[in-house]
């Protein structure tokens, strides 16, 4: 026969255990915020990262947490990303999945703890060009800084993450002269650029011992996904073939409208994205508004073309070159001569197809009947039952002088009397004499008068 004893104490084990465990479940749950950082490093992963520090926030969370899986990019936005994450109010922590290389790396030893899947990597962070071959030293110097202050500031040793930038460092058992470091994960460890291996997240927050947590992953919002469309290189390079051929067009037909409008909504389309991400300026934008303007000046005011036009294609080159690349009002230390010559490579490449491409097809496509449901017709003629008012006065075979420059239409003094003309020979210089071949209605056609 059992003791009461023996009752009472089970009962209170077990009443014990019950508070224990209602005690655990009612511990507050640790907020892990998480976002993947697998793309080139560049404006989107630095837009990526700005947002999910203000998802973190608006979640109150506890600690942020990058998955990262990147072969290294652009240092000026790395050094943002790294800036962000030094100066983090909330834990961070990056879980390497395969690659933290180049750029990568920097962001990786900026966070307080860094995990690594077996068999992943980090290192080898020379600054290179778009081409693969080794920047000049001032490069490799910045970098090496920038390597060296972020170890210190997490407590990592700054030689070793130096050497993963300059080939003439030497550590003993580590690398020799001529090599650049990369750490596999196990050396990592031994090193303490690594705090253990883990095969998932929640490996990784086992390893950091938070048992009990809630995980927030960052979604990718519609807006964000289209911006970073927007900047990619090539889609950049469409918009300027849009923005340029839509000005050529609307020289080439005044009044059309259509052109216009394209040409419009490719800039919007082009210079917001860079806007929102910091990189265009409101000088930069201003610079290519300038251009548009002085280019307008010399096609309608201003006759022949010279200073003025010359002006507007460099400020419209310019501004859209510029906008491409992090620059302080000229100030390239961070994006480098290579890259600011890329950006204006890629805007003169564009103007230059959008050009060769309007010329061979610009005639043909003002021409089509797509095109012409799009536009106003030029003429409204009678047998198509419009009844407007006739021009009295013959003006066939008389002589006249261009009053404005036409590109093709413009003004013309006839007798003394001006009238809106189309020159049939293209363009016809303000102050040309003009020979009327062609009448219809209110519209007068000129050719150039040959003497």
């Amino acid at each position: 026969m059992n003791h009461p004893l023996s009752h009472l104490r089970a009962a209170l084990l077990l009443m014990l255990t019950v508070v224990i465990q209602s005690f655990a479940f009612a511990q507050p749950k640790v907020k892990v915020y998480t976002f993947e950082m697998k793309e080139e490093i560049g404006p989107s992963a630095w837009r990526l990262t700005q947002k999910a520090f203000e998802g973190a926030s608006k979640s109150k969370a506890d600690v942020l947490l990058i998955r990262m899986n990147t072969y290294g990019g652009m240092v000026d936005f790395a050094d943002s990303i790294r800036t962000a994450l030094l100066n983090s109010p909330i834990k961070t922590i990056v879980y390497i999945d395969n690659n933290a290389a180049s750029a990568g790396a920097l962001i990786a030893i900026a966070c307080d703890k860094i995990y690594m899947k077996r068999g992943a990597g980090i290192g080898a962070a020379s600054v290179v060009n778009g081409k693969g071959e080794i920047m000049p030293e001032k490069y490799q110097s910045y970098m090496r800084g920038l390597m060296r202050s972020t170890a210190e500031a997490k407590g990592r040793d700054p030689k070793i993450a130096e050497a993963f930038v300059d080939p003439d460092i030497v550590i003993p058992n580590v690398i020799e002269k001529g090599k650049v470091l990369t750490l596999t994960s196990r050396e990592a460890i031994k090193l303490g650029f690594c705090s253990a291996e883990a095969a998932s997240i929640q490996e990784v927050l086992r390893a950091e011992k938070i048992k009990h947590y809630e995980l927030i992953n960052h979604k990718v919002s519609p807006l964000d996904r289209l911006i970073s469309f927007l900047m990619n290189p090539a889609i950049s390079g469409v918009l300027i073939l849009l923005i340029i051929g839509g000005i050529y067009f609307e020289m080439q037909s005044p009044g059309i409208g259509f052109a216009l409008l394209v040409s419009v909504v490719a800039a919007l389309l082009y210079f917001a994205p860079l806007y929102m991400e910091g990189l265009a300026a409101h000088w930069e934008i201003g610079l290519f508004i300038i251009g548009l303007i002085l280019l307008a000046l010399e096609v309608f005011v201003i006759p022949g073309f010279g200073v003025a036009g010359i002006l507007g294609i460099l400020c419209v080159v310019a501004g859209l070159a510029l906008s491409l690349v992090m620059n302080n009002m000229f100030d390239f230390t961070l994006t480098g001569p290579e890259k600011v010559s890329g950006a204006f490579i890629l805007v003169l490449g564009s103007m230059i197809l959008s050009i060769v491409v309007s010329v061979i097809f610009g005639r043909s496509l003002l021409r089509s009947s797509a095109f012409q449901r799009l536009v106003l017709k030029d003429e409204q003629r009678s047998g198509l039952g419009y009844v407007s008012g006739r021009q009295t006065i013959d003006l066939i075979e008389k002589t006249g002088v261009a009053t404005t420059d036409m590109r093709p239409s413009g003004k013309i003094e006839v007798e003394g009397a001006w009238y809106d003309a189309v020159a049939l020979d293209g363009f016809i210089e303000k102050g040309t004499e003009v020979l009327v071949t062609k009448q219809e209605n209110y519209n007068v056609f000129v050719r150039k008068k040959v003497v």
